[in-house]
């Protein structure tokens, strides 16, 4: 308890918070991450393709139907619902004091919580193009589309997600936008990520204040660095610590 005090004191006597998150996130709102023991990589051992390969961009222009096959089933879920750690991000911005969300997660939860300045480091399933004219499809497109690779209405192109897949960038204005806040910085709250994946866990480094906080459930290569490390689901700590605020 000791810990979560330390963080609600902390929360109150910062104004420029940036948060930094990854899947663990949204796994309370029943969203499973990839890398855990329960995650989604290891869910889907037995496909002839790993996640990792029909989640890349090669994959999706040569085998598009079993990309999205893959996609809808695993990688959507439109009824998921925020939890104690989205919204208490989202009241912390109302009250001016939470400056950014940077998240690699694509479920856009953050907005729906309330949330508006979030930084999708990774896309998000709610955007989608056409890759012939460009034309914009929101989620419905890609949910109820009668074929299994969903096509342009105009004219008649594949309509991808706008999610960063394995093989393609950042989206650099996202990724400068995200140096820039982190930097300017006084509180970093780290949540819900294994800061494993490059370049987005890079981004930790541009902050140079002085109190950086570690919420997640399993060890990080970033443990030793934390000024404050909460090993615990991120929801209920932040559950508690919006009772202290």
């Amino acid at each position: 308890m000791e810990r979560i005090e330390t963080l609600a004191s902390w929360i109150q006597e910062s104004s420029r918070i940036v948060f930094f998150g990854g899947a663990g996130t949204s796994t309370e709102s029943g969203i499973p991450d990839f890398r855990s023991a329960a995650g989604l990589y290891q869910s889907e051992q037995d496909s002839p393709y790993p996640p990792e390969v029909m989640l890349s961009h090669h994959f999706f222009v040569e085998h598009p139907e079993v990309f999205y096959d893959f996609y809808r089933s695993k990688m959507i879920h439109e009824h998921a619902k925020p939890n104690a750690c989205h919204n208490v991000l989202a009241n912390l911005e109302k009250q001016g004091k939470l400056q950014a969300i940077i998240t690699q997660n694509i479920d856009g939860l953050h907005q729906k919580a309330g949330s508006s300045n979030v930084l999708e480091l990774h896309g998000s399933i709610h955007r989608n193009y056409c890759m012939g004219c460009s034309l914009y499809y929101g989620l419905e497109a890609i949910i109820t589309s009668e074929d299994i690779v969903p096509r342009c209405l105009s004219c008649g192109n594949v309509i991808k997600p706008d999610v960063v897949l394995y093989e393609e960038s950042l989206d650099s204005q996202i990724l400068y936008g995200s140096m820039d806040a982190i930097s300017s910085a006084d509180l970093l709250i780290i949540g819900g990520t294994s800061l494993t994946v490059q370049p987005a866990a890079q981004l930790v480094s541009y902050f140079q204040g002085s109190r950086t906080v570690l919420l997640n459930a399993e060890p990080t290569p970033y443990d030793d660095q934390a000024d404050l490390l909460i090993s615990d689901r991120i929801g209920e700590v932040m559950d508690k610590v919006n009772k202290l605020l």
